[in-house]
């Protein structure tokens, strides 16, 4: 029989409920660590989050003001609160809450100069050419990017736990993590972190692309940091529904999960993401420098499922990906694992179904890296029975430039046995996405 125990899972006690001061509630999974071990998050300090939060500092909200209260009180400044806090996410909150409770639309953010007509009219392709956008009108799409960042970046402080009661939503925000150590975020479905206003890239890719700015939470410059149990999407506003402009889709999300800026020490623990494009960038830029040394990662027991690229794209960091349960369908899926520039992926023990279309050789991609370690991952194709398959083998038999096979180190921080890669789908089944916690 598969017991939590075999699979790893650390899961609170029973949801005893002790009251707070403030009328809050304190429950064990609030005050619950990172076990030892338990991937790159484990190492050094380790990762309690707001684990010793004195009775004024646990917290119930249920609005993106009490929120921002919680977190130190001034959005501004919240990301240097380091007093350790647990604050518990009740219902749904929105990021474009105003001051009166009431919902602002983009045109609410948007700066007067701006407008996504005039925006289009100035720099099509056909009569601007293919340079950056530049002028009065890009200046007024930054402000207007400065008006929404001020407003739907939630910024948060060191030492801090952020998890949800049974049901919690937020939608329309980004949890910042900058600066920002021993941080867990817990138990919450994300939503729809939208862009008002994306900027147009002419020279990205062959035809140009969209690009918006906000991940659903983005860590950066910041270490120890626990990710567990929570679920992505994009809810009814996938950017699959957007129209095309300039013939490219006008992309109005980013990332799920990104991890850039010389972050490190992250695990990414039994979430799930689902119907996203680009899910998890870890390291943001090929420039060799201050990020040589970090972006190290633990990617383990999450399920993607429906989504299209970067699971992770790896640059710099040493990257454990193991016992993950990829579900890949789809015309606009282009990859798994992104090897990227002095990247070092270790993928253990995955497991893979794929959809119609989706063969083997797609789950690795070079992005001008030169290694990856794989071992153990099997794969489903379509009907067919699921068995082991050699990825790396696989992806260098359909490329001119290989890979090597050893990615140059070994990971030893891992909370439990890893699974058997046929194990996988029920474990993840059971234990990963928001509302498996018991609070």
């Amino acid at each position: 029989m598969l017991t939590a125990a075999a699979v790893g899972v650390c899961l609170a006690a029973a949801p005893a409920t002790v009251a707070a001061a403030g009328g809050g509630i304190d429950r064990p999974a609030g005050r619950q660590v990172l076990p030892a071990g338990d991937g790159w998050a484990a190492y050094g300090p380790g990762t309690t989050g707001g684990a010793a939060a004195a009775r004024d500092q646990v917290h119930v909200v249920q609005t993106r003001a009490e929120l921002v209260e919680a977190l130190g009180g001034d959005n501004a400044t919240n990301r240097s609160n380091a007093t350790p806090k647990i604050i518990y996410i009740k219902g749904t909150i929105d990021g474009f809450e105003g001051a009166d409770g009431n919902l602002l639309s983009c045109e609410d953010l948007a700066d007067p100069e701006y407008s996504l007509s005039a925006y289009l009219a100035a720099y099509d392709p056909a009569t601007w050419g293919r340079v950056a956008p530049s002028g009065p009108l890009e200046q007024a799409r930054v402000r207007s990017v400065t008006n929404q960042t001020r407003h739907t970046q939630i910024n948060l402080g060191p030492n801090t736990t952020i998890i949800g009661l049974r049901g919690a939503l937020l939608t329309g925000l980004t949890l910042m993590a900058d600066t920002a150590n021993n941080v867990i975020i817990r138990n919450i479905t994300f939503e729809d972190a939208r862009d008002c206003f994306p900027a147009w890239s002419p020279t990205d890719g062959e035809t140009g692309n969209w690009n918006s700015q906000y991940d659903q939470i983005s860590v950066r410059r910041s270490q120890n940091v626990w990710i567990d149990r929570n679920t992505f999407t994009d809810g009814d506003n996938p950017d699959s529904a957007q129209p095309l402009y300039f013939g490219r889709p006008y992309q109005v999300h980013d990332g799920s999960v990104d991890i850039t800026h010389t972050a490190s020490l992250v695990t990414v623990s039994y979430n799930r993401f689902a119907g996203r494009d680009k899910v998890m960038l870890i390291g943001s830029s090929n420039t060799v420098g201050p990020d040589v040394g970090k972006l190290n990662v633990t990617i383990h027991h999450n399920v993607f499922e429906n989504v299209y690229q970067r699971l992770p794209r790896v640059r710099f960091g040493q990257v454990d990906v193991y016992n993950n349960h990829y579900k890949l369908s789809g015309d606009d899926f282009q990859y798994v694992l992104g090897v990227g520039v002095q990247s070092a992926i270790y993928a253990e023990s995955n497991y893979f179904s794929l959809g119609q279309g989706i063969t083997p050789d797609k789950i690795i991609y070079d992005w001008s890296g030169t290694a990856i370690t794989e071992k153990g991952n099997w794969v489903r194709e379509g009907w067919r029975l699921p068995r082991h398959v050699d990825l790396l083998a696989a992806y260098n038999a359909a490329n001119e430039v290989p890979l090597g096979s050893d990615a140059g180190w070994t990971p030893t921080l891992r909370h439990g046995p890893v699974l058997p890669a046929p194990l996988v789908p029920l474990a993840t089944a059971l234990f990963a996405g928001a509302g498996k916690l018991p609070v």
